[in-house]
Order: C-alpha cells, then sequence, then structure tokens
C-alpha cells in the first residue's frame, strides 16, 4: 500500500508551533508520480478525528499500489473548542494557506449547519474562495453534503430546499447516467445519507449537473459537473465507517433528552440490524414518555453493531476518483 500522511512543514509559518510528524505507510516514490490530495475538513468537533480516519482508511484502501500523499486544511472561521484546536493544530494547515499550490484532488466536508442560510454561516466568506480556487487549481474536487450545497449556491445560485423530515440512513441508489466514478460498483449502489436539506434534480440538470445517481427517500445522490476541474457532488456520506450513523442517532437523542430539541430523531433507515432496530424502538418509546437526560446511560450501545454494507460502493468510488486524477495529471505532463 502506498498511501502515505505527508509530513506538514508550512515555509510560511511564522509561530512557534511545532512542525507536524511525519507518519508514513510506504514511501511515495517520484514527487511526479505521486497524487496530493487535500481534505478540508469542516466536521463538527465530535466528529473531526472519526472523519479523518474514515477518509484515510477508505482513500488508502482505494489508492492501491498508487502512491498518495494526504494534505489536511481547515477553516478558521469554524468555532472550535480548545481540543478541536489543539489537534488541529498539530495536524493541519490554514485554508488561506492554499494559494501557495496545487492540488491534484481536493475532498471538501460539510459542517453542522449553525445559521438558517449558507451564505449567513461564519466560514461562508472562505468557503466561496475554496470553491473559486478549486475550479482553477484541482483536477478533481469532491463536495460533500453540506459543501456540495455551498458550491452549487455560490456558482449557480441553486439554494436546497428544507425536507419534510431529516434524510437519514442507508439508501439504496439507481443510475441515472453512465459515469466512470461508478466502474465496479454494485448495479444498486448503496450510500448512507444525513441531512435536513436537499437539492432539485431537474434544477440541477437545468444548470448544467449531471445526475449520476439518485434514490428513492433521499433524492439525488451522486451528481457531477466538468469544466476546467471535474467536480464531483455527493448529498450522502459514502466515507462513513460502520457506526457513524448510529453515533449521530445517539447525538441527536441525547439533545432530545437535554431539551435542545423538541422531537425525538427518526431511526435511521435501511442500517440497523433488526435487532438493534428493535431495541432501538423500544428505548425511543420510553425515551419519549419519560424525557430524562440520565435516560441516555440507558441507551442500547451493546446492541449488535451494523455493517458497513455501502462500502463495496466507496472503495470504487474513491479508487475511480483517484484514477481520474491520475489520468488527467498524465496528461498535462
Amino acid at each position: 500500500m502506498s498511501f502515505m500522511l505527508v509530513e506538514r512543514r508550512d515555509p510560511e509559518r511564522t509561530d512557534a508551533r511545532p512542525p507536524v510528524r511525519e507518519r508514513r505507510v510506504a514511501e511515495p516514490g517520484p514527487r511526479s508520480a505521486c497524487l496530493d490530495i487535500g481534505l478540508l475538513n469542516n466536521m463538527p468537533d465530535a466528529a473531526l478525528q472519526a472523519a479523518e480516519r474514515q477518509f484515510m482508511s477508505l482513500l488508502a484502501i482505494a489508492a492501491g499500489s498508487r502512491p498518495v500523499r494526504l494534505h489536511f486544511y481547515s477553516l478558521a472561521a469554524i468555532p472550535r473548542g480548545p481540543e478541536a484546536e489543539a489537534h488541529i493544530a498539530r495536524l493541519y494547515a490554514d485554508i488561506a494557506g492554499l494559494p501557495a499550490r496545487d492540488l491534484d484532488g481536493l475532498f471538501v466536508t460539510g459542517s453542522e449547519p449553525r445559521a438558517p442560510k449558507l451564505d449567513a454561516e461564519p466560514y461562508w466568506p472562505a468557503l466561496t474562495r475554496v470553491i473559486e480556487w478549486a475550479a482553477d487549481h484541482t483536477g478533481s474536487t469532491v463536495w460533500s453534503c453540506l459543501a456540495a450545497h455551498a458550491a452549487v449556491l455560490h456558482f449557480d445560485g441553486i439554494e436546497r430546499q428544507p425536507l419534510p423530515q431529516k434524510c437519514f440512513g442507508v439508501f439504496e441508489s439507481v443510475r441515472a447516467g453512465a459515469d466512470l466514478i461508478l466502474a465496479g460498483a454494485p448495479e444498486r449502489p448503496r450510500i448512507p445519507h444525513s441531512r435536513h436539506n436537499g437539492l432539485d434534480a431537474a434544477e440541477l440538470v437545468a444548470r448544467g449537473y449531471r445526475v449520476v445517481t439518485r434514490a428513492a427517500g433521499a433524492g439525488v445522490d451522486i451528481f457531477t459537473r466538468q469544466e476546467k476541474s471535474r467536480f464531483v457532488f455527493f448529498q450522502g456520506h459514502p466515507e462513513y465507517d460502520a457506526t457513524s450513523l448510529a453515533r449521530e442517532y445517539r447525538r441527536d437523542v441525547g439533545r432530545y433528552l437535554r431539551g435542545e430539541r423538541d422531537a425525538l430523531p427518526p431511526l435511521p433507515a435501511g442500517y440497523f440490524p433488526p435487532e438493534t432496530e428493535a431495541a432501538m424502538a423500544a428505548f425511543a418509546a420510553h425515551a419519549a414518555r419519560h424525557r430524562d437526560p440520565a435516560l441516555l446511560a440507558a441507551f442500547p450501545d451493546d446492541a449488535p453493531a451494523p455493517e458497513a454494507s455501502w462500502r463495496t460502493t466507496a472503495v470504487p468510488l474513491f479508487r475511480n476518483w483517484l484514477a481520474g486524477i491520475a489520468i488527467a495529471k498524465a496528461g498535462t505532463r
């Protein structure tokens, strides 16, 4: 396996923080043969390091024998707690440094919404600069969930629409068009989704986007746009690990029990094994009758864990994404 996490030594850095120590999986080979991939991780503090692990694990498998260097970036405008700030200081570069280099590929995660409108988020000006930069300085960029909504809003004024209830679970998609990113994926790809908003397929197509997959209950799943850079948009989360949705469900149950939300969250669709779904449903019914933060201690964490059934979709998606970047890079030499 040729994947590695790059040592980050920023030549322009003037603060006293120590450089990140290099963590190699294997020697990456000649620089020209190596793909430099950026991860702009906008996930909330509780999910920040889980997102790193998920992305590194999936990218390492998908890379195979192809040498890949991964660079972590952050948006300074996203509010962080002390622990997350310290972690970011050790491993991440500020996205403001991106104009100093090109990347072969970039993956931009979503973030937990804080404002009713995307363009009112505290990080909106910084994120739109990344969107414009990526169009000219990457071979391809993947925009995930909220980041996908932000990119289409910035480029084409396409507004995300609130859903009647949270789109939450693992959904089976149908192929809406041929695309090499699906090579080797199951005929009916399965992808986790976790969002309160969605995009209208007809509006996307009218503005020049290609819908690649869509799912009953989740709507548009994957869509693309080819300009100077190939943009790939995921409304779902193929990078999620087996327990990501379970952790999100537990988090939202806790918010309900503490009075931070009005209603219990729905169980994630198509996700839990039957025995676990029954245990979760029983706990939810009890929590609805006896709303008390102390009940979270009895959450059925020991119920059988779900399997990452979508991994057979996620690995080909990332493998094909890397392959497309490598082909485009070879054509420019």
